[in-house]
């Protein structure tokens, strides 16, 4: 791909995201000046990228975006929730464009088209509001929008909102002894003041009539509208009066640029150096035993050899903290698509919602971002098929017409919480169990043991659905497992709750970084394995005597809860433990405790986890390896699946 196209679209994605969030804030607040100012500005970019690569049609629509925004600065017209929404249209539009120029390097041919409806809808909402903007007892026309452009430093650091007004003497006002400069000074707090031609431009010196006025005075006040309005008490047919609100103008120095400077990095780049600090780590693992064996003959060397490597590991500590500062990247990037799918897929199912998006400016590792779109996706679809009424059933049930889906991030420590919630009409427990007798997914006696819990993590059983009718969107089966999938793959987890008519919310928990793993090793059957810290809850060494046979298993008591258990030799297809004692680690599977029986427990490693290939991508139960400091191979196993 070419070197400057590439670099189009990586600051192109990044200029919608920052419109789409701007404009996201101008939705819920249009006086938002901060907001408005850098939607003006991610537009006016993105609309200089298009035109070097002269496509044309982009360039037309995001020129009328522009044209929009700049009336709304210039407080020429307000954004009402229409014109917003035709504003987030054009932007959507230039978001599927962008996709287009990267698989085929042009805009479709029907691009035209596209943006004169566009164009069409976003000045119908915008030609709604472009002369509504009222304030006080006058109208804000072109004087105005003209006045607060050339005042915007005097605006800007008011603290009040301020009072703009605009005289027109009459022409004869000379004849009655009127001094138009005389009424001005009388204007309490006067700011600002311009003496302008009436028409436009001034007259030649031949053409002037010294005996009539032909001049327009402009100025603000800090004064109230009722204090300025009384120093034209005389002229009241002469004044127009208008209230301007203060509006910050963003500083952006030359320093603070200087500051913000950005280095593009390939990102295969990165990945070779976190593959070398991979085996980095590996190599600093293997120091630990050779210092014990030297120990045996020179323990003053075996000290030394200690302190050298605690040396290591903090400045390999170091490296790594910022390594992985460098893999952070807002999750705005990877989810600008998501509101635009989202109001899609709601317009081809009738349906009207309103998407939230809240703390997507939270910084995650490039590859915790680019797998989580994917599984964000499939929830936010089946909020808004399954979840979401259409609004006339919504009406019946006394709720708003327009159902709410929210999606939030939160940083918790090293993990990041997402969750998405609708307000529709939530999973019923009951129908999922019938659902998976009829599917043959359970038994009548296993659906009857599921408490409601249990029951809503059904959905993530492959192939289970409740849809009555396969759709574009739903009813294959498929979706929900693959969810599950996803996050495991990102070493996350899914929880689901949901009241029957009050709406449903998916908390999923990540790493925030992928670029170490905390191993636990373990022995079983004679050979040591891994297993991630974060899908271990707890070890355990209880009494062989305090296991309990359940059925066909085993079971024991931990923390006042029966929970069971299994011994991890015989999923591995190996000999069984046996012991005075065992030794379990307690995982969680469906939200639900599992304890796996182990031989022993190792040493907790810090590692570079490598993704499974070959045949070990095909293994069940196995999510990477690593290598260790003796240059053994550690298999990681998957625990939930392995005892699922």
């Amino acid at each position: 791909m070419d070197e400057l196209l590439e670099q189009f679209l990586i600051e192109g994605r990044e200029l919608v995201a920052e419109a789409s969030k701007d404009l996201s804030a101008l939705a819920r607040d249009p006086q938002a000046a901060e907001a408005l100012d850098g939607a003006f500005r991610a537009i006016h970019t993105l609309k200089g990228s298009f035109a070097v690569f002269a496509l044309a049609p982009a360039e037309k629509l995001l020129h009328a975006a522009e044209d929009v925004l700049d009336r709304a600065r210039r407080q020429a017209s307000l954004l009402d929730a229409a014109a917003v929404a035709g504003l987030v249209a054009c932007l959507d539009q230039t978001d599927r464009w962008i996709d287009d120029v990267e698989r085929s390097g042009a805009l479709p041919t029907a691009a035209e088209e596209m943006a004169d409806r566009a164009i069409a809808l976003l000045a119908a909402s915008a030609h709604a509001v472009a002369a509504g903007m009222m304030t006080g007892t006058a109208a804000h026309t072109d004087w105005l929008a003209a006045l607060t452009a050339r005042e915007t430093g005097a605006i800007a650091q008011a603290a009040a909102p301020l009072t703009a007004f605009r005289y027109t003497p009459d022409a004869d006002c000379f004849f009655r002894g009127e001094d138009p400069l005389g009424v001005v000074e009388r204007v309490p707090a006067l700011i600002a003041l311009a003496v302008l031609p009436t028409g436009g431009a001034w007259p030649a010196i031949a053409d002037m009539e010294p005996f009539a006025c032909f001049s327009i005075i402009e100025g603000l006040s800090g004064a109230s509208e009722a204090e300025v309005r009384a120093a034209f008490r005389l002229q009241p047919s002469q004044i127009t009066l208008a209230t301007v609100e203060p509006r910050p103008v963003p500083q952006d120095s030359g320093e603070a640029v200087r500051d913000k400077a950005i280095l593009r990095v390939d990102a295969a780049r990165i990945d070779a150096l976190a593959d070398g600090l991979g085996d980095l780590i590996v190599a600093i693992n293997g120091l630990a035993p050779l210092a014990d064996e030297v120990g045996s003959v020179n323990r003053a060397l075996a000290a030394r050899l200690r302190a050298a490597q605690a040396d290591i590991e903090r400045a390999t500590g170091t490296l790594s903290r910022n390594l992985t500062r460098v893999r952070l990247v807002p999750l705005e990037t990877t989810l600008r698509r998501l509101p635009r799918v989202a109001r899609q897929i709601a317009q081809g199912l009738g349906k009207e919602i309103a998407f939230t998006l809240v703390g997507e400016t939270i910084e995650v590792d490039k590859q915790v971002a680019d797998g989580l779109f994917e599984p964000l996706l499939h929830i936010v679809r089946n909020a808004i098929d399954h979840g979401v009424e259409p609004p006339e059933v919504r009406r019946q049930k006394g709720k708003d017409a327009k159902g709410q889906v929210t999606l939030t991030f939160q940083r918790q420590g090293d993990a990041i919480t997402s969750t998405v919630s609708d307000d529709g009409a939530g999973i019923d427990p009951a129908r999922l169990r019938a659902s998976a007798v009829e599917r043959g997914l359970l038994s009548q006696e296993g659906a009857d043991a599921l408490d409601d819990a249990a029951a809503l993590r059904l959905i993530f059983r492959a192939g289970f659905s409740t849809a009555s009718s396969v759709t574009e969107i739903s009813g294959r089966g498929v979706g929900m497992d693959a969810v599950q999938a996803a996050i495991a793959r990102l070493r996350g987890s899914v929880e689901i709750e949901s009241r029957p008519g009050a709406g449903t919310r998916f908390r999923i928990r990540l790493p925030v970084t992928a670029l170490t793993t905390r191993l636990l090793v373990i022995e079983v059957a004679g050979e040591r394995y891994g297993v991630s810290l974060e899908q271990v809850a707890e070890t355990v060494r209880i009494d062989e005597a305090a296991l309990m046979p359940v059925g066909r298993g085993l079971a024991c008591v931990l923390r006042d809860r029966t929970i069971p258990v299994l011994d991890l030799a015989v999923l591995l297809n190996a000999p069984p433990a046996r012991g005075r004692h065992a030794k379990l680690v307690v995982t969680y599977v469906d939200g639900n405790p599992v304890a796996l029986r182990v031989d022993g427990f190792g040493e907790r490693i810090d590692t570079v986890l490598r993704p499974p290939r070959g045949i070990l991508a095909a293994a069940p139960g196995v999510i990477g390896s690593a290598v260790l400091g003796d240059g053994g191979v550690l298999l990681v196993l998957d625990l939930p699946e392995l005892a699922a």
